[in-house]
């Protein structure tokens, strides 16, 4: 990704859902809000947030999730 924010998502999902994951989440969650993961700007990252605690949730369970949805926002 050319996206130093987009990059850093998918740095801070890594350990939690592994490499794969992470950047398919980066991908479909951008495109979710109508943006390309190269064009995110900070103000995306609550939008984000929000969709991956729904995503992530049957993967990882509630608690993960908002974790990580967490960790995302603190990227601001």
């Amino acid at each position: 990704m050319g996206n130093v924010l987009a990059d850093r998502i998918e740095e801070t999902l890594r350990p939690i859902v592994g490499t794969v994951l992470a950047s398919v989440s980066v991908d479909l969650e951008s495109r979710r809000i109508g943006k390309s993961p190269d064009s995110l700007t900070r103000l995306d990252l609550e939008p984000i947030a929000e969709n991956l605690v729904n995503q992530l949730r049957l993967v990882v369970g509630e608690d993960l999730a908002r974790a990580a949805a967490s960790k995302v926002r603190d990227l601001a």
